[in-house]
């Protein structure tokens, strides 16, 4: 193989590496699935979103059935607004419930959808009105810990008040 063959090839293969890693950072970040595909929008207020971002699957049954189009804090009642596109080939009901999830303990953040039993459907612009927000960890481990010191301070407190009595009561003989 003279030089030339050799320099051709080793540049084929840098395009192709370089190329894999566009690919990748485009799947990682959701930027991937670009769609002209006509859906309707869905809203929901959430207290806590924890880390979802926009271009973040919303699932249902685990069939991600649309993405978040938008996030936004709203002024009056301080809640994150988040609007949904919604695929056109699904439908929820007036009583769905929106809930953030993750997948496993470090995976993406997703809305997953649980629908009810109401027969009446959401339209274009319709509102999710019951929500559950995001776990948020550091708030769950904290509280646990709390619980732990308060629970834990109020046993050696009783047993720490009942062990000065038989010092007291031998030192009085």
């Amino acid at each position: 193989m003279n030089r030339s063959t050799l320099d051709l090839w080793v540049g084929i293969f840098v395009t192709i590496g370089i190329a894999a890693i566009l690919f990748l950072s485009l799947k990682v970040g959701n930027l991937l699935t670009v769609s002209n595909d006509q859906g309707y929008r869905l809203e929901a207020e959430f207290d806590n979103i924890g880390g979802l971002k926009l271009r973040a699957p919303v699932k249902a049954a685990g069939v991600v059935v649309g993405r978040v189009e938008s996030i936004k804090l709203d002024p009056q009642s301080y809640q994150a607004l988040v609007t949904m596109k919604i695929d056109r080939g699904y439908e929820f009901s007036k009583d769905t419930i929106a809930s953030i999830l993750t997948s496993g303990l470090l995976g993406e953040v997703y809305i997953g959808l649980d629908t009810g039993g109401d027969t009446k459907m959401l339209a274009d612009g319709g509102k999710i009105t019951k929500t559950q927000s995001a776990i948020v960890l550091e708030k769950l481990i904290g509280q646990f810990l709390f619980d732990k010191a308060a629970s834990g301070g109020g046993a050696s407190g009783a047993s720490g008040g009942g062990a000065p009595l038989p010092a007291a009561t031998g030192g009085g003989k």
